[in-house]
């Protein structure tokens, strides 16, 4: 048993309805993909950052500056060796006071935000602006966050949701981290070593920090530590110390940013609701044209999940929606899939009338085959029976003659759409069939005529257009009396070229000009043998021409005085 195809078992394919059109999600992605990522990278800030960053480094650098000369004149004991090298102690000795120093230290930062911490220059711990007291009993302090109103929620939320976009972010790059500890020495600060040189160091670290932000600001995250000698005519005494967190930059920061955000949440919105209104105005109509698509291939049943296509034509046919008016591509698409619909359900109605004609033109040789056949066996007249098998043979010519045509009529729709064209010389092939009738047994005389200029080449099938013309010559020796003559003109028009077959017969009545072109009509001349032809030449004839682009009619040859002296058939194709 053969297998059946996957087209014939697999179930037809529904449509799928969705909530929010795939279509609009990928218009909708495509679109926010450059603004995201646009974001992403204006979020680093990495220029904006280092400035800032370089800002509080040359504060600090300058605040210690100030400090350490402060240090350095007020807060020296002993007196300075003379012929001590630069840059170190001598005898007798000369250091800073403990004492001294804590208090202009405290002094001088009070009305700063930073740390300050002094050591000597063999690394003694002198003074900790967050310590109080001596050693033994001191106390560690540390800056409390200014007063004021808690934050509302929505700085709250603001902040939670900054974190997270920079949580999400990837790190811009690895720095140390500031591992500050109560009893820190000097050697836990890599950049105090070119304060000992009498230069001044810098360190950016990471901060490990729970102390709470004040209201409305955002926890710092880094820690920037400025090294600056403290000396004494070029004599470095010690190593003055400045620590002060990032709060500065990450408030300049955030604020950058949050406008940043801002206008990307605009942009948001904008690029949304134009991708949504972009992807309806493709997906709805779209989605409308398969839909009616569906019906189309259903005859109109429920199509989707759930949904029915309204809209049919007035013949109960499923109708295309008209999106014409669109101006766009859509548009065309809808015309071009009603105009597909239309030749659809045409070459549908065509096949149901060629199905009922053949019916009908078969059945009758058929019923008169049955009868010859039922009678020949009652018959015992062998003279009767002769007569009755030579109606039998009849009916069987007119049969196989009529099974051919009918073959032939039902090939050509599939022929002429599958089969590529070629340039055709219609005056070669007209002298061709002028000259195998010339060379044919007896029966009209038949001429070519050539008229105008131009050549006479046409795109189409030849073969096709061959039956065609062969078609209408036989038709017109049919009727030509004998001695007659059949006359082929030809000539071009422009872009047409026109083929004329002029016969001398009696003509066509005025009422059938049309319907001699019905499949399956036969109006013959008187005494010739019923059964001959079967009707479906010229039907055939207006099928190729139309396919061609052409058309072809039928009128009839008046003399001078309106009598009818013979027919003609007019065909015209297109050049290009």
């Amino acid at each position: 048993m053969a297998e059946r195809t996957r087209s014939e078992t697999a179930a037809p394919p529904r449509l799928r309805r969705r909530r929010f059109s795939l279509l609009t999600r990928r218009i909708l992605f495509l679109n926010l993909l450059a603004p995201v990522l646009l974001l992403a990278g204006l979020l680093y800030l990495d220029d904006y950052r280092r400035s800032l960053i370089a800002g509080e480094f040359s504060d600090l650098t300058t605040q210690g500056e100030i400090f350490a000369a402060a240090l350095g004149a007020a807060a020296t004991e002993g007196l300075p060796n003379p012929d001590a090298p630069p840059g170190t102690a001598g005898e007798p000795d000369e250091h800073l006071s403990r004492p001294v120093a804590q208090q202009i230290l405290r002094r001088l930062v009070e009305s700063t935000r930073a740390r300050a911490r002094l050591y000597s220059a063999d690394g003694e711990l002198l003074a900790d602006s967050q310590v109080l007291g001596a050693a033994g009993i001191a106390v560690e302090t540390a800056p409390l966050p200014p007063p004021g109103p808690p934050p509302d929620a929505v700085t709250a939320i603001s902040n939670a949701i900054y974190d997270f976009i920079l949580n999400w972010l990837p790190a811009r790059e690895s720095l140390p981290l500031d591992r500050d500890r109560p009893n820190a020495t000097l050697a836990d600060f890599p950049e105090a070593d070119a304060a000992l040189r009498g230069e001044i160091g810098q360190a950016l670290r990471t901060r490990q920090d729970t102390t709470p932000a004040p209201p409305g600001a955002l926890r710092p995250k880094m820690t920037l530590t400025v090294a600056v000698p403290v000396q004494r005519f070029k004599q470095v005494l010690g190593v003055l110390l400045l620590s002060a967190d990032s709060a500065d930059v990450e408030t300049n920061l955030r604020s950058v940013r949050l406008n940043i955000l801002k206008v990307f949440g605009g942009v948001l919105a904008v690029t949304v609701l134009i991708s949504i209104y972009l992807g309806r105005t493709i997906t709805r109509p779209i989605r409308r044209l398969a839909i009616a698509a569906e019906r189309v291939r259903r005859g109109g049943q429920v199509v989707g999940a759930g949904i029915r296509a309204h809209g049919a034509t007035a013949g109960g046919r499923p109708a295309i929606p008209d999106l014409s008016s669109r101006g766009d591509e859509i548009g065309d698409l809808s015309v071009a899939l009603a105009d597909m619909t239309d030749a659809l359900w045409r070459r549908l109605d065509a096949i149901e009338r060629f199905a009922a004609d053949v019916s009908h033109e078969i059945k009758n040789p058929l019923t008169s085959l049955k009868s010859a056949v039922e009678t020949a066996t009652r018959v015992q007249d062998p003279e009767q029976q002769r007569k009755l098998l030579s109606i039998v043979l009849d009916d069987v010519s007119r049969l196989d003659r009529l099974i051919g045509d009918i073959s032939d009529a039902s090939r050509l729709d599939a022929e002429l759409s599958r089969e590529e064209t070629e340039p055709v010389d219609i005056e070669r092939l007209l002298k061709t069939l002028v000259d195998l009738h010339s060379a044919a047994a007896d029966g009209p005389r038949l001429v070519f005529e050539r008229g105008g200029s131009g050549r006479l080449v046409v795109p189409g099938l030849e073969r096709r257009l061959g039956q065609v013309f062969r078609n209408l010559i036989a038709n017109a020796v049919s009727f030509s009396p004998p001695g007659g003559m059949i006359r082929l003109l030809a000539s071009r028009q422009g872009d047409i070229v026109d083929v004329i077959v002029e016969d001398e017969g009696p003509g066509i009545s005025d009422d059938k000009l049309e319907k001699i072109f019905e499949r399956f009509y036969s109006d013959r001349p008187e005494g010739e043998k019923f059964g001959t032809h079967s009707g479906l030449g010229l039907s055939i004839s207006r099928q190729v021409v139309t396919a061609h682009g052409g058309t072809i009619r039928a009128e009839n040859r008046r003399d001078a005085d309106g009598k009818v002296i013979g027919a003609r058939f007019i065909v015209r194709l297109p050049v290009d």
